[in-house]
């Protein structure tokens, strides 16, 4: 009888244990398909990271190419509902000019986002879009020129420095190299469990971002060698429902090495920063 009775319940355990396995996968699409940057690189390593952590299901929703025919754009449908959080690997450039998203898709994009839907903004995703106002206020902080808003630095003591609007740097960045990441809010479900600071290989160090700045939470900042003052490198916010969480490191170029995408550290910070966005953990 107690073998019976034992049996049942590694049974009942094993069926429970399946079933909340399954509840933990975190379906996840990626946007990509116009970047400045190796984009495919980029899709190819962000699906990866993901699948060997384990518990995420990724899919991936390509545009259509830079010039292709209205009916092409029309034909473009991402499932935004179904997922529970957007990664943007898409850059339709930071000029008037840019490439944008159908006017449906956006609109279903930005309910998607308020009403809980989580998103990621990856490297030169925050380029992108430079007259869509809900974006704007979902990056915080964009590749935008000084004119366009605030900027961020972080102070000595850890405090957020407000650079009005008008002043400041334009944005750029100089060629890519190791530098020093420091960790701001450790506490963070994104930045938990990681170093206090780490040097983050072969990357680029962008300077002189500009936005609304509304409600962020800076999570990580490095020193710059062209403004000489701590950029933000990682931050987040809300947006109605939804979480946004941005990084400005991935840079991916092609023909030529990435190595800063196998950085364990920032790998596993990426990570968790898609699991926050997607459900708050």
């Amino acid at each position: 009888m107690g073998n019976h009775l034992s049996i049942k319940v590694l049974i009942i355990t094993l069926l429970i244990s399946s079933v909340a396995s399954r509840a933990a996968t975190v379906k996840v699409l990626i946007v990509d398909g116009i970047n400045n940057h190796d984009w495919k690189t980029a899709t190819r390593e962000i699906a990866t990271m993901l699948r060997e952590s384990g518990g995420f299901a990724v899919d991936v929703s390509t545009t259509p190419p830079a010039g292709a025919p209205p009916d092409a754009w029309a034909a473009w449908r991402p499932d935004f509902s179904g997922h529970q959080v957007v990664i943007n690997n898409f850059n339709g450039g930071h000029l008037d000019d840019g490439v944008r998203w159908p006017p449906e898709v956006e609109r279903r994009f930005e309910e998607y986002v308020r009403s809980g839907g989580g998103v990621v903004i990856f490297h030169a995703a925050n380029n992108a879009f430079l007259h869509w106002s809900a974006y704007n206020d979902m990056i915080g902080l964009g590749w935008r020129d000084r004119n366009f808003g605030r900027g961020l630095a972080v102070g000595d003591d850890g405090r957020i420095i407000e650079i009005p609007q008008g002043t400041g740097l334009d944005p750029g960045h100089g060629p890519r190299h190791d530098f020093e990441i420091r960790v701001r809010e450790p506490n963070h479900p994104i930045t938990r469990g990681l170093p206090r600071s780490w040097v983050h290989p072969s990357e680029q160090l962008t300077h002189g971002q500009h936005g609304p700045a509304k409600d962020l939470t800076i999570l990580t900042y490095a020193k710059s060698e062209i403004s000489h003052q701590d950029e933000p490198m990682d931050w987040v916010r809300t947006y109605g429902k939804g979480r946004v969480y941005v990084t400005m490191l991935g840079h991916t170029w092609q023909n030529e090495p990435n190595p800063n995408l196998q950085d364990p550290i920032f790998r596993k910070m990426f990570v968790q920063g898609v699991r926050w966005a997607a459900t708050g953990q």
